[in-house]
């Protein structure tokens, strides 16, 4: 079985952003993807980097071709949707753990708890509350 990395829509809108820039923008994911290691997020991922993506070409922060290049790129990436049951619960619990003001961070880390695997954030303001060895900044 293939090991497992969560990933929360900061990590990976800091990565497609910055790749956007190189003529091959999936460079950065094929570390993962050749370490046979798999990829997942809470469902809420989806919808967050489909909504800033097409936020910041609205607000004209990227062309809309490099928007429509870019959005392209990450529905190729290979993140599966991991959506316990108690998924909102363990939300809710960690969030009041981390004394985090709202619950949608929450559902990275509750994925991340459940399945035992490191999560990785461009979030400095989440790593600082956390705390955990299991939370990565992306730098």
């Amino acid at each position: 079985m293939a090991e497992q990395v969560c990933v929360d829509a900061s990590f990976v809108l800091a990565e497609l952003l910055q790749a956007a820039h190189e003529p091959e923008a999936e460079v950065f994911w094929r570390r993962w993807v050749d370490g046979d290691i798999s990829l997942v997020a809470p469902p809420l991922f989806f919808a967050e980097v489909t909504s800033v993506l097409r936020g910041k070409v609205f607000h004209g922060q990227i062309g809309a071709a490099e928007g429509e290049r870019v959005f392209s790129v990450f529905l190729r990436l290979q993140v599966d949707s991991v959506n316990p049951v108690d998924l909102q619960e363990r939300a809710w619990a960690l969030a009041k753990k981390y004394n985090r003001p709202k619950a949608y961070d929450a559902q990275y880390l509750a994925v991340a708890e459940m399945l035992g695997c490191d999560l990785w954030t461009a979030d400095q303001r989440l790593a600082n509350a956390v705390r955990e060895k299991w939370v990565r900044l992306a730098r």
